[in-house]
């Protein structure tokens, strides 16, 4: 007999990864507070999420402001675990920054002082890894590798505390997420992402993750025991012109190719991520 599924929290569930995560939480049975931060306007995704709560009994829609530690504690309570998805829609300048580490700090902080968490799986990007000005020297980025400070700072914030607190985190580092309505859902995060796609191409860090299989790899990292650390988190290396020109197709509208486009080469770039955990992860020897 399986035993009854425990209560975790997503956290911000109406963004687009982390409503796959709801999703795939919701189907394997377990009981989910979904915490939405607050927006001028609705989404598409909020609405839908809204219009779960109201047929499902497992799910519970909490709104919150990362600013307010206590508005996170009453979203935790009785939960298990915290799914962390905190978008950056609008860039990288100092400003933004700054209120993302704050955030950051106040979710993990409002963790510690609930007693029932057990795990925070955090989905960070693989941004906060590979950039850096030395990236194409070195054949192999993994999880040991970080970016500049400037890219950094949220996650290494959260690591800080939560190894000051003792807390069991762990974080998936996400490649350029792609998925069914992306550009209609996702289509800020997709653009911030892709202000540096040239630069990773030609470094060979350039990767792409099918949005199922990245939500499905979060609910694994909760799910294993063993899971430590960092996880890279990708499908593919687009390392070819070809699969750069299928990349853009895949993103219209929000990105346009000129009419009759041909590949100008068949130059492959060398791949340097290597995903060894994830790999140990989906086979369920992490």
């Amino acid at each position: 007999m399986d035993h009854e599924k425990p209560t975790v929290c997503v956290l911000d569930a109406s963004t687009y990864v982390g409503f796959w995560i709801l999703k795939g939480l919701l189907s394997r049975g377990y009981t989910v507070h979904a915490a939405l931060q607050k927006k001028e306007t609705e989404t598409e995704i909020e609405k839908k999420i809204k219009e779960m709560e109201r047929v499902d009994e497992s799910l519970s829609v909490f709104t919150v402001d990362i600013m307010d530690y206590h508005g996170i504690l009453v979203a935790l309570k009785g939960c298990s675990a915290l799914f962390c998805c905190l978008d950056n829609p609008d860039g990288y300048d100092d400003m933004i920054v700054d209120l993302e580490v704050r955030g950051a700090i106040n979710v993990v902080e409002a963790c510690a002082q609930t007693g029932s968490i057990e795990k925070i799986v955090f989905t960070s990007s693989l941004a906060a890894a590979v950039w850096r000005e030395n990236i194409c020297s070195e054949e192999d980025v993994d999880e040991r590798s970080w970016s500049d400070q400037h890219f950094c700072r949220k996650m290494k914030a959260a690591w800080a505390l939560a190894m000051d607190r003792m807390l069991n985190m762990v974080s998936v580092n996400a490649a350029l997420v792609l998925g069914p309505a992306v550009s209609q859902q996702n289509p800020r995060s997709t653009m911030s992402y892709l202000k540096g796609a040239a630069q990773m191409f030609e470094n060979g860090v350039l990767a792409v993750v099918d949005v199922s299989f990245l939500a499905d790899v979060h609910i694994r990292a909760f799910e294993d025991s063993s899971t430590i650390g960092r996880y890279f988190c990708f499908n593919q290396i687009v390392n070819t012109d070809e699969e750069a020109v299928k990349l853009a197709q895949s993103l219209s509208p929000l990105l346009s190719l000129p009419p009759k486009y041909e590949c100008q080469g068949s130059e492959a770039y060398a791949e340097r991520l290597r995903t060894k955990k994830l790999s140990k992860l989906v086979e369920g020897t992490a």
